[in-house]
């Protein structure tokens, strides 16, 4: 089988950043990486549960709604995946410095009711904000 294109990738040289992939089908992936790989230090699962809800109900309630595809976790714990229609790596960049900020207002996880979530227990809002505003000044220095 063919290596998909993150794994293409030497994660021993990535850092903590916006790295953006080629289109494929119209559909861009940004890797919005938290965390350097396998340097030891991860996101908590319940964060990463919590950032998840609280940045996808974000971007997707912001300007840029319609070309927002996809925002999830990387099963590595280190970040997460933004797939968009339509957006550069500049515009991507302006919208996620423009949604952290929002997302770190909330003062619930959205999405966390047991009714809402197949794993309601998983949640950690501050530490999920405290992975949100380091990731922010990640992306100031951009």
């Amino acid at each position: 089988m063919e290596k998909i294109p993150s794994f293409q990738k030497d994660h021993d040289s990535l850092q903590p950043g916006l790295h953006m992939s080629p289109p494929q089908n119209g559909v861009t992936t940004f890797d919005l990486r938290f965390k350097k790989p396998n340097a030891g230090d991860y996101i908590s699962p319940d964060a990463l549960h919590s950032v998840e809800h609280m940045m996808a109900t974000v971007l997707r309630n912001s300007r840029e709604k319609e070309n927002i595809v996809y925002f999830g976790p990387m099963g590595c714990r280190t970040g997460f995946y933004l797939l968009t229609v339509h957006l550069d790596y500049g515009e991507t960049l302006a919208l996620l410095k423009e949604c952290i900020p929002k997302a770190l207002a909330l003062e619930e996880v959205p999405g966390a009711k047991r009714e809402e979530c197949g794993n309601y227990l998983a949640h950690d809002l501050p530490a999920a904000k405290r992975e949100l505003r380091a990731y922010l000044t990640i992306l100031e220095r951009l």
